[in-house]
């Protein structure tokens, strides 16, 4: 495409592709294969009659991605189990690749890890659409699925030992202390609402000053508030954005009457989120009293953060040490399926750096000596995990 990003979509041509390409790739590597009913690839290595130590990610993109975000946590995964089969080693427990479906929310949400943990309803399933309308029963029809069997795509907690995810940063920390491996202490959690602030649109030219009901004003306030907020009621990993905004009627001679904009905010807290919902509240409450303006807001999701295992966090350290590189431990700003995983499993997560920080753009980049640090982390940590006999 003109701006070199990737465009793969979830249940999309492209998708379909690499969705083959992958499945060629593990068959080669000798693993018995499995697609669920949510399309999540399964490709396990080991005796199956015991929990399966999971490592995985998700090939899906947004539009105009990267190359690595979620397909590094897939491949270097595919090349570990590849490299175990080859060496021959006795594991005491199985070892089982996964490539999530839609981990990056096409149709809202992460489909393939929640329907992975249960967490998804024949409501859900039915009345999920992405942004231009397109409905998952009939954008997984077209690739020759059926969304409802997504249902059937539930683990026994008592099928799965453990998972771990290799993942880029996609934030500028590990790139900036030099350092090749983030061990994931937390996964931030986040609530997105969508708010309207409705005053009344009224003659630029004829209406005084005091005399205005003016929706803008009412959101240029808050987001000077959102600093404050933050300060009182967060903590230094807690942040808050308004990302998008929406003026009526939008014209310059006319009162702005309603605003319509997001805010997104993230903390590895669940408690503290809770405080930052009531604290936004309250501040858009009483810009709104002050203005004469209405307040009204939707929420548009909310996700619970996670602790990654201290047992696992362990192991990776442990592992960066035996290949003899530094780490750093850290919380991820960003969601992923590991956070999802964490409800029926021990999670762990490894970050390797990501150039200037700079992720969901053709910009996102990591060193390919980081990722073979990564992989070799990884390679070591999924041995100890699945009590390899070396």
């Amino acid at each position: 495409s003109q701006d070199h990003g990737i465009y793969r979509q979830a249940f999309t041509e492209n998708d379909l592709q690499a969705r083959g390409w992958r499945s060629q790739k593990m068959e080669e590597a000798g693993l018995h294969i499995e697609v669920d009913g949510a399309a999540n690839s399964h490709g396990y290595l080991g005796d199956r009659s015991k929990p399966s130590v999971v490592v995985g990610s998700h090939i899906d993109s947004v539009p105009a991605a990267g190359p690595l975000d979620g397909t590094l946590g897939v491949l270097t995964g595919l090349e570990c189990l590849q490299r175990i089969k080859e060496e021959g080693l006795e594991l005491g427990y199985p070892l089982e690749l996964v490539s999530f479906s839609d981990e990056e929310g096409r149709f809202g949400g992460l489909l393939g890890s929640q329907s992975f943990v249960g967490d998804i309803n024949p409501q859900r399933i039915y009345n999920s659409r992405d942004l231009n309308g397109v409905s998952l029963v009939d954008a997984m029809k077209a690739c020759g699925y059926d969304a409802i069997q997504a249902l059937d795509a539930r683990r026994n907690p008592r099928s799965v030992k453990s998972y771990l995810e290799l993942h880029i940063e996609q934030g500028p920390v590990l790139d900036s202390l030099d350092v090749p491996i983030g061990v994931v202490s937390h996964i931030t959690g986040l609530f997105k609402w969508s708010i309207r602030l409705i005053g009344r649109p009224d003659h630029a030219g004829t209406t005084p000053m005091p005399m205005r009901a003016d929706a803008l004003a009412g959101l240029a306030e808050f987001s000077m508030e959102i600093p404050r907020v933050l300060e009182e009621n967060g903590t230094e990993r807690s942040v808050a954005t308004i990302g998008k905004v929406d003026l009526f009627p939008g014209t310059a001679n006319t009162v702005p009457g309603k605003v319509e904009f997001s805010l997104d905010c993230r903390d590895t807290d669940s408690k503290i989120l809770q405080d930052l919902m009531d604290a936004f509240r309250k501040a858009l409450s009483a810009i709104a009293r002050r203005r004469d303006l209405m307040f009204e807001f939707d929420v548009l999701s909310e996700v619970d953060p996670v602790a990654c295992d201290d047992s696992i966090q362990a192991i990776i350290r442990k592992a960066s040490e035996s290949v003899g590189c530094n780490h750093h431990s850290m919380p991820s700003g960003a969601a992923h399926d590991a956070q999802i995983v964490a409800r029926i499993a021990p999670v762990g997560m490894i970050f390797v750096p990501s150039k200037a920080g700079r992720s969901h753009s053709s910009a996102e980049w990591t060193d390919w000596e980081d990722i073979e640090t990564g992989a070799n982390v990884a390679l070591q940590s999924l041995l100890q995990m699945a009590e390899a006999r070396i």
